[in-house]
């Protein structure tokens, strides 16, 4: 079959190249974006001979990759980057069972290992672990908790590259009875702990009943089921909600209405999701997800409802397809996901339709029209599964569903609202029902030039209503946002609207319209600015409860400031350069003892004041000498850039090696701790003479500034977005899930 140019834009081609299109062993890419959709189409249609015969084969594997092709659906990325290629594994989402077992913890560790190598996303429920100190009868010791063996997890996951092209995710859950649910919910706020784990609270509807009541609710040893003590709803609530407000995390599932809506629950209850929170599984449960990019049918002012069925019956097709050619990493999971053959069928681009339709976000139109999308998708999806159902009969548990009264589906699940971070870059589209982030970005090549990226839709307006300009496009890249831009008109502004322009209650109105008519859960991020509140954050929480969401996730701008990146230009921000080096500095050279040797730290200063470091061990070579010149030219590199040398001290000071060694001045824990220790003296030293202030102070270091910040993205240095209850990299279609 011959296969015509597809039109893909820079960035959807230089997202393909790094992580989809096949490479031979330089790494250099073999295949064409044509070639990975006729792999794809061809793999997955070769499901269809086992019911139809080649003829239907051939005529399927024609449709799928039209399908593609057109970029009116796309599959989850596993699929696109595994299907028919050796490692053939080709779902995203997972979850495992953890019991209160040294047996099963471990045995869920080696299956995880096994998902992460083969592509996958893992979800846990830490729930059935008994708390820390509880007793440990077989060895007569004491229990470390959800949260030391969540640690565990964590560093495997570290070690483990997916497929080379996915890094593993994982979702960590604890029950908001739980004993450690205080020890949980902060688990992350200090930085580097548990970077490979979404965190969320299960929280219960007799939590909820509790906290509307303002009264205590119980604890649950899962031990035994007993009771083992009583906390307040009011005070884990606002702990939770001031935790999420400081780093983004934890999330909150309502995992009561989870369960509500839990196809089999003869099998089993539902405790967990996959990482991003939509895709709610029982242990050993697996599924497959594919998109509708909304964003092609929009049709004479209005939407192209016949086209949207159409490609709705062909999705579902498809993505049962994919469970019969995949290969699953575990035959637990294969017998599972056979016997329920849960699919997720969702939706991208839904931002780019409304502004093509001239329609705000934020208002009762879109509400409406976004309900209307979701509620045909979810009817002709089910039509789609029963009539696969006649072709090639039920799922095997269909007698024991709650679907057994009904007319006999294929599928247990249908539909479900998924980040698609990476395949709606490749769609040349906005991501799931999320708004806009920014309408035009900077984006960098790799010789670090920059320019302007502007979304599509904005860019034709502005050029066809005589706008556009390339001032405007600087202007608007340095907030993102219009909103503020008087000069364009109402209208413009009303419908050209960003994430931190739309109010955290109509992203919940929103994720509320289109969870109606999702079998799964919606992922979704409420966008928070920098000065909101911890109250506006509770007041999320309940509005997201009382309008039968299955969970939230917010995201307050500027909040995960470990990692940062300006985006845009703050008001009165100064560019930052390293100060050049002059001919001649003056500085001194402290000698320090360590596990590794002496270590000779030479502080030199400039006119301005500190400016670089140099550090040598007494033997010189080796893996400590290199580490310790890179600790050097990163603290001096700051120093130029005018970082106070107290933050330099916080961050390495107190960092631990295997060879700590006491000294006259106390013990020294590592390198790092004797540069920082150094550093520290050498301060002293001169403070003494009356010469400098040391640093500031922590609550200073607290009120910074630290609007228009975001994480970076450790592939290719931009800046990560949130984006359906994650963190994504818009640039080069990294995201922390997986």
């Amino acid at each position: 079959m011959s296969q015509g140019k597809i039109e893909l834009t820079e960035n959807a081609l230089r997202v393909l190249k790094r992580r989809y299109l096949a490479k031979d062993k330089n790494g250099e890419v073999i295949e064409e974006p044509e070639g990975m959709f006729e792999r794809v189409a061809r793999a997955v249609a070769g499901a269809e001979k086992n019911w139809g015969g080649k003829d239907a084969e051939k005529e399927w594997y024609e449709k799928f990759y039209g399908m593609m092709a057109s970029l009116k659906f796309l599959p989850n990325s596993p699929t696109l980057m595994n299907a028919g290629r050796e490692l053939g594994q080709l779902s995203a989402c997972f979850v495992l069972p953890v019991m209160d077992s040294m047996e099963s913890i471990f045995d869920s560790l080696k299956s995880a290992a096994m998902i992460h190598k083969s592509g996958g996303g893992t979800g846990f429920s830490f729930s059935r672990l008994r708390p820390k100190n509880d007793v440990v009868k077989t060895t007569g010791g004491i229990a470390s908790g959800p949260v030391s063996f969540m640690k565990v997890y964590n560093g495997s996951t570290e070690v483990i590259k997916q497929g080379g092209t996915r890094r593993g995710a994982n979702m960590g859950i604890l029950r908001v009875d739980h004993p450690d649910i205080r020890a949980f919910i902060t688990s992350k706020l200090e930085s580097g702990e548990l970077e490979n784990f979404n965190i969320s609270v299960a929280i219960t509807d007799e939590f909820m009943s509790a906290l509307e009541e303002d009264r205590e609710s119980p604890l649950i040893n899962p031990r035994n089921g007993e009771e083992v003590g009583k906390q307040s709803a009011r005070e884990i609530f606002d702990l939770i909600a001031d935790t999420a407000h400081r780093s983004g995390e934890p999330g909150v599932v309502f995992i009561d209405k989870i369960d509500e809506a839990n196809p089999t629950p003869e099998l089993g209850k539902i405790e967990s999701t996959n990482p991003c929170g939509e895709q709610p599984l029982l242990p050993y449960e697996s599924c497959n997800l594919g998109s509708i990019n909304l964003a092609k049918f929009v049709k004479d002012g209005g939407i192209d409802m016949k086209g949207l069925r159409e490609i709705t019956e062909k999705a579902v097709r498809f993505l049962d397809d994919v469970i019969e050619i995949n290969k699953y990493p575990l035959e637990e999971i294969e017998r599972m996901t056979k016997e329920n053959r849960k699919i997720g069928l969702g939706v991208m681009g839904f931002a780019d339709l409304l502004m093509s339709l001239d329609v705000p976000y934020d208002g009762d139109e879109a509400l409406r029209m976004g309900e209307k999308i979701m509620s045909i998708i979810a009817e002709e999806a089910k039509k789609a599964s029963q009539r696969l159902a006649e072709e090639r009969g039920p799922f095997s548990n269909f007698e024991r569903s709650t679907h057994k009264d009904e007319k006999p589906i294929r599928n247990a699940t249908l539909t479900t609202i998924a980040p698609t971070g990476s395949i709606s870059i490749i769609a040349g589209c906005s991501s799931g029902i999320e708004p806009l982030f920014a309408l035009v970005f900077k984006r960098k090549i790799l010789d670090g030039e920059e320019f302007l990226e502007g979304n599509s839709i904005f860019e034709k307006r502005a050029r066809g209503e005589k706008f556009y300009s390339e001032q405007l496009m600087k202007r608007v890249a340095n907030t993102g946002s219009i909103k503020n831009m008087e000069e364009l008109s109402d209208d413009v502004r009303r419908v050209f609207v960003t994430a931190l322009d739309i109010s955290p209650e109509w992203h919940i109105k929103m994720q509320a319209a289109f969870q109606k008519y999702v079998d799964n859960a919606v992922s979704k991020t409420v966008n928070f600015p920098n000065d909101a509140t911890v109250g506006d954050v509770k007041k999320v929480y309940m509005q997201a409860y009382k309008l039968e969401c299955k969970g939230v996730t917010i995201y307050r701008y500027g909040s995960r400031a470990a990692q940062v990146l300006y985006v845009g230009e703050e008001k009165g921000r100064k560019e930052i350069k390293p100060r050049p080096r002059p001919i001649t500095t003056v500085g001194t050279t402290v000698k320090i003892r360590t596990g590794c040797g002496n270590l000779y730290v030479t502080i030199n200063e400039d006119n301005e004041g500190l400016f670089e470091i140099f550090s040598q061990l007494g033997k010189a070579g080796g893996c400590a000498d290199s580490q310790t010149e890179a600790i050097s030219r990163m603290t001096s590199l700051a120093l130029r850039c005018g970082i106070e040398a107290g933050f330099i001290i916080r961050q390495l000071k107190s960092i631990r090696c295997p060879n700590p060694v006491m000294t006259p001045e106390g013990m020294v824990l590592s390198c790092p701790d004797a540069i920082a220790k150094a550093l520290e003296r050498y301060l002293r030293d001169r403070e003494e003479g009356g010469a400098i202030k040391i640093t500031p102070t922590l609550d200073e270091f607290a009120e910074e500034d630290v609007r228009g910040m975001v994480e970076v993205c450790p592939e290719c240095g931009d800046a990560l977005f949130p984006e359906g209850g994650c963190l994504a990299c818009p640039s080069c279609g990294y995201t922390k899930c997986g």
